[in-house]
């Protein structure tokens, strides 16, 4: 079989260069994302997305509820003023030195980059910082029981507390109260991973696509077999605490969308990366208490 359409469920169009060589098994086991000749390709898919999880088939990224339109040009909201929230990287100052309300207090606007976006969710007065006790309700709202909600708590804040510090912070020190700070967010990034969050925290559809393209044959869902054959293959070298940390955050997306057919949907997928899917399963929950 040709190996440029071998095990994809789309065909691809041969490129003008080799990626895949026969007597190297991996790269042909293991194929690159190309788009489908359709006529409206992603532009420039290999540059990093800084607010959107756009895909080839979601060149917009998430249009529900104008999810990335929000997300261009976000309030934080009022009661934190300038001085404040001067020491924030990730804010935006859009009143600077203009009385708002009345108190002395100013507009922070947010432009969030895309892992942000995927924190967002547990950050509910969006203040840029999430405590533990955000996480555990958090996790709690979207499905996860008690016992599962504090042990995410106490992962999530004992591993990415301290990276996410801000280094004009005095001495150094660990936060006491292990509370996880959205602006370094970036920090928190670990080995082993898809490769999806750069460094920065920006989207890559490229590696977004890579990792279907690479796991999943090219499908448009991705098993437990597939998470576990992306396990091993991203694994690096002597990163005990990526490939853990990474077991855990695919075991938890399994967990979160737990697909009736053990598909998960490529799209709950990139919702996972970009937050919206958290929204709307604890908005299907509440609705679901209510009946």
């Amino acid at each position: 079989m040709d190996p440029i359409t071998a095990g994809s469920s789309k065909p691809r169009p041969r490129p003008t260069f080799q990626s895949e060589i026969p007597d190297v098994p991996v790269t042909v086991e293991r194929p690159l994302y190309s788009q489908p000749d359709d006529g409206r390709p992603l532009p420039d898919i290999g540059t990093a997305r800084a607010n959107l999880a756009a895909t080839h088939d979601h060149p917009q990224g998430t249009n529900k509820n104008n999810w990335a339109e929000r997300h261009q040009h976000q309030s934080v909201g009022l009661g934190k003023t300038f001085n404040q929230m001067k020491w924030r990287k990730d804010v935006t100052i859009r009143s600077k030195g203009k009385d708002v309300d009345g108190l002395g207090n100013q507009l922070i606007m947010i432009h969030p980059q895309v892992l942000q976006q995927h924190c967002e969710f547990f950050d509910r007065d969006r203040d840029g910082i999430i405590w533990p006790l955000d996480t555990f309700r958090g996790f709690y709202a979207i499905g996860f029981n008690l016992v599962l909600s504090v042990l995410a708590m106490i992962i999530i804040h004992a591993s990415f507390s301290y990276p996410t510090m801000y280094r004009t912070m005095p001495a150094y020190l660990p936060d006491p109260f292990f509370r996880i700070y959205l602006g370094s967010i970036h920090r928190a990034k670990h080995g082993s991973d898809s490769g999806t969050y750069d460094n920065e925290g920006r989207f890559a559809p490229q590696k977004f696509e890579d990792t279907f393209a690479k796991y999943a044959g090219g499908n448009e869902y991705m098993t437990w077999g597939n998470v576990r054959s992306l396990l091993s293959g991203q694994r690096v070298f002597a990163d005990p605490v990526g490939a853990s940390a990474a077991f855990l955050e695919w075991a938890a997306t399994y967990y979160l969308l737990w697909p009736a057919d053990g598909k998960m949907r490529k799209e709950d997928v990139r919702g996972i990366y970009d937050g919206s899917i958290f929204y709307d399963i604890a908005a299907a929950r509440r609705t679901a208490k209510k009946q």
